[in-house]
C-alpha cells in the first residue's frame, strides 16, 4: 500500500530557507512532524510522505503548512510556531484578487502594508502577536485564529486605502480588547 503524501511546489529561491543551512530545517520538520521531505531544486516541487512509524496522516497536513509558509516568505523559525502552538494557522491574502495583475498597484499595496522602514508591518505584528510576511503577490499571516484575522482586517483596511493612523487606531483598540478578555477568563470564578 502506498504511503500517503501530498505534493505542493515553492518559488525555487524559498528552497535554501526550506532547507536551511546544512540542511538543519528540513531534518527538523522531518523530525518533528514524522514526514519525509522530497525536494526537487529544479521545478520547486515538495514531496510530504509519512515517515516509517508515524500512523497519523495528519502531520501531512501541518508540514504542508509550515512548507508553505516557508515558501511564502516566513523563515524556518518562524514557520515553526505552526508546529509549536497547536491554535496557530497560516492565512494567506492574494493581493491579486484586490487588483488583478497590475504589478505597479500590487506593488503600492505592499509598500503601504510594509510601512516606511518595516513599521507598519511591525506594528501589526507587535499588536496582534502574530508574524507576517510580504511575498511576492501575497501577504501571509501566522497567528491564532483571533490574531490572524485582527491582522488581515489590518492588512485589507490598508489594501483598501484606509489612512495608516487609521488602521493603528483599529490595532490599538483590538489590542485593548483582546487584553480585556484575557484578564476577564483570569477573574471569573471557578463554576461550581
Amino acid at each position: 500500500m502506498a504511503k500517503p503524501n501530498i505534493l505542493l511546489r515553492i518559488p525555487a529561491e524559498r528552497l535554501g530557507s526550506l532547507i536551511g543551512p546544512e540542511g538543519v530545517a528540513k531534518k527538523e520538520i522531518e523530525t518533528r512532524l514524522g514526514v519525509e521531505l522530497q525536494i526537487d531544486g529544479q521545478t520547486g516541487n515538495v514531496t510530504l510522505t509519512l515517515a516509517e512509524k508515524t500512523t497519523d496522516a495528519s502531520v501531512l497536513y501541518r508540514g504542508k503548512e509550515v512548507v508553505t509558509a516557508i515558501g511564502r516568505g516566513f523563515s524556518p523559525e518562524k514557520a515553526f510556531r505552526l508546529i509549536n502552538d497547536e491554535d496557530a494557522i497560516l492565512d494567506i491574502i492574494d493581493l491579486r484578487l484586490a487588483f488583478g495583475k497590475s504589478e505597479s498597484d500590487i506593488k503600492r499595496v505592499k509598500g503601504r502594508i510594509i510601512g516606511a522602514e518595516g513599521k507598519t508591518r511591525r506594528l501589526i505584528e507587535e499588536l496582534t502577536d502574530s508574524s507576517i510576511a510580504v511575498y511576492g503577490h501575497t501577504v501571509s499571516i501566522i497567528g491564532n485564529i483571533e490574531e490572524t484575522q485582527i491582522a488581515r482586517e489590518a492588512v485589507e483596511m490598508l489594501v483598501r486605502g484606509s489612512l495608516h493612523a487609521t488602521v493603528y487606531k483599529f490595532l490599538h483598540r483590538k489590542r485593548r480588547e483582546l487584553k480585556q478578555k484575557k484578564m476577564e477568563l483570569w477573574e471569573k470564578p471557578p463554576s461550581e
